[in-house]
């Protein structure tokens, strides 16, 4: 039978070899600065457009990772009404969506108020609503409560042929083992902020306090230290959405860890590398919001209306298709005369060009 972490005698004193991190360390928390200095240099408006963009991709991806998969607008739309940003094409949510969403952002927004028990049950309860995990009723906004003959236990395989990769602690242990964890979380300052989302990560999923969603839960309270690390609730890198990309490594470090010693440092490695490779790739996807900002800075001496905002906007975001002035007139609900008025004045401010692809209708395209 296998010995898990938190069975032995020094559970939980995790330690690492620091001279083994420090190098990645130091480059991460470089990589950081590197990505907030440039974001800086945005206006506010790009910045919150960046920001939106990555607590999307948060809640999406950490669903995913469990097989959930919410609906992309839905969850655009509620994070957006919630943080108050004035969009076009804004929908209504789900309600597991807007569960999602409200954790996300409670995590991140109010990154500084301290975790608790009750902080942390009313975002269990706001991810299950029915108080259901698809057709199963689970203990909500409380820790869990198995019994001693049945216990939590993370398997996989068809029924019979289970693989048991994981047992959590008994449940009659839960108050102490996340009061240990709440008062850690709350107090220690010994240790660089993003090590300490690293650990509280693997802590928090080994505890295994809940029914479900505790890998959901283990990456908002991540996102919170990591807000923590950077010192501001703007959101510019997507933790969950590159451990959504190599989930099955993954699986696999967390597997190993639990069922290793209290030397932590390969997790440790793997997480920071992971966040490496989560600022590397927020840099490439936030290369539509830098080339939206030069787009505006070098035609910052032209007026524009609303709708001409609108469309060029639109284009800079990778418009699908062909921009014709009848699709100009139905997205900025205007008439066909205005639209072609709007295009024309872009073409002589050579703003716009037209699109030389050929076809029946006439297709416009930003000038480059």
């Amino acid at each position: 039978m296998a010995v898990y972490i938190h069975q032995l005698p020094g559970w939980p004193s995790f330690k690492w070899n620091a001279d083994n991190l420090n190098l990645l360390l130091s480059e991460v928390r470089h990589q950081q600065g590197k990505l907030l200095g440039n974001m800086q240099h945005l206006g506010f408006a790009l910045q919150s457009e960046a920001t939106l963009q990555t607590l999307t991709l948060d809640v999406l991806k950490s669903g995913e990772i469990e097989g959930e998969l919410l609906d992309a607008e839905q969850v655009r739309s509620s994070i957006a009404r919630r943080l108050g940003m004035n969009i076009a094409g804004l929908i209504p949510a789900d309600r597991n969506v807007e569960g999602m969403v409200e954790m996300m952002l409670d995590a991140t927004q109010q990154f500084n108020t301290p975790l608790t028990a009750e902080r942390l049950y009313s975002w269990h309860a706001s991810m299950f609503p029915s108080g259901r995990s698809g057709m199963h009723k689970i203990v909500v906004g409380a820790w869990r409560d198995n019994p001693p003959h049945d216990p939590m236990q993370v398997v996989s395989g068809a029924a019979g042929k289970e693989k048991i990769h994981y047992q959590a602690p008994a449940a009659e242990l839960l108050p102490d083992e996340m009061n240990k964890f709440l008062y850690w979380f709350n107090t220690a300052d010994n240790i660089d902020p993003v090590l300490k989302a690293a650990v509280a990560h693997v802590w928090l999923v080994t505890i295994h306090p809940f029914d479900d969603g505790n890998g959901r839960i283990a990456r908002a309270i991540t996102d919170m230290q990591l807000t923590r690390a950077d010192g501001t609730t703007q959101r510019f890198y997507s933790m969950s959405a590159q451990i959504r990309k190599e989930r099955n490594a993954y699986y696999d470090i967390l597997e190993q860890t639990q069922q290793g010693s209290m030397d932590i440092t390969d997790w440790l490695e793997w997480f920071l590398r992971c966040i490496s490779r989560a600022i590397h790739t927020s840099e490439e996807q936030l290369s539509v919001i830098f080339k939206k900002a030069g787009f505006w800075k070098q035609y910052s001496a032209i007026t524009f209306n609303m709708r001409q905002v609108l469309l060029l906007n639109k284009l800079l975001d990778g418009f699908e298709g062909k921009l014709t002035s009848s699709r100009w007139a139905k997205i900025a609900k205007c008439s066909h005369d205005t639209a072609l008025r709007d295009i024309n004045n872009l073409l002589n401010k050579k703003v716009l060009v037209n699109d030389v692809g050929g076809g029946r209708s006439t297709g416009y395209l930003l000038k480059t």
